[in-house]
């Protein structure tokens, strides 16, 4: 009896240990005290940084989850540790995990930790309904592409004033700029829509913003900042090269006097409305 239950023990350690990154993680969960597991392979400067950086700019009120923030911040990092940013201190978030009825695409300055927009994005018509679910790279798909990206030049097109992206992950989002995936305004992307229970979601695989906003946003952060499109996907968590990558973070702690400095920008404060769980 003695040896069957030490067998059962280590078979149930062994499955436990297996599980992907960040699966028990639950995209209802809002507030957690610690990291998602991967980040313990991190250094601690980098889990106190994460959780400064997260709490400075009151995130969890924007209803960003922390892990989320976590993943951003590690492509964001190994992004510029490759000198792959032209635009260094911008990082965006368009966070699908989330429903389409809410503020989840995030524009944070890092350099000042403060966040510079928060508003609506779509996501691709075939990728789901209210909710995002189903991700491809594959053209004629109309479906949103998961992971890190490049902004580059802007221009003019079907779509009017419109942002290019160049997608970083091999398989995943490497063929958006063949496929015509940009960064453009629309008009059924709004707060009237969000507030009448409609779910947006209507693009051809286009993270589209409200039309009112999509000058400043696409201006802010063109040519060379890092956005991260990410959705709780268990797939593409555990086989990122980005996400998995060993690398020197070089992070800068905040520091006391760092954290007075922060502030909302103009007109945007935390909405209610994005902590709406599924």
């Amino acid at each position: 009896m003695k040896r069957i239950l030490f067998i059962c023990t280590v078979c149930f350690c062994g499955l436990t240990s297996m599980a992907p990154a960040g699966e028990s993680f639950n995209n209802d969960d809002k507030k957690f005290p610690s990291l998602l597991p991967s980040a313990s392979d991190e250094s601690p400067e980098v889990a106190k940084w994460i959780d400064s950086a997260y709490t400075t700019m009151n995130l969890d009120s924007f209803g960003l989850n922390k892990n989320v923030f976590f993943y951003a911040c590690k492509g964001y990092k190994y992004l510029l540790s490759q000198n792959r940013l032209g635009n260094q201190s911008l990082l965006t978030i368009c966070d699908y995990s989330q429903s389409s009825r809410n503020k989840r695409l995030y524009v944070i300055d890092m350099s000042q930790y403060k966040v510079l927009f928060n508003t609506y994005v779509s996501h691709g018509k075939n990728s789901g309904g209210e909710y995002a679910t189903s991700f491809s790279n594959r053209p004629e798909t109309h479906k949103s592409s998961l992971g890190f990206a490049i902004t580059g030049d802007t221009y003019r097109g079907k779509a009017g004033y419109s942002l290019q992206l160049d997608g970083m992950e091999k398989g995943f989002n490497d063929k958006v700029k063949s496929r015509n995936i940009v960064m453009h305004g629309s008009f059924y992307v709004n707060e009237q829509r969000a507030d009448e229970g409609n779910s947006i979601g209507r693009s051809y695989g286009c993270p589209a913003i409200p039309y009112e906003l999509h000058k400043k946003i696409i201006d802010a952060i063109k040519e060379g900042s890092c956005i991260f499109m990410y959705a709780n996907d268990k797939f593409y968590t555990s086989t990122s090269k980005i996400l998995n990558a060993r690398f020197n973070w070089q992070v800068s702690p905040l520091t006391p006097a760092a954290a007075p400095q922060f502030s909302v920008a103009p007109g945007l404060q935390p909405s209610t409305d994005n902590l709406a769980t599924k």
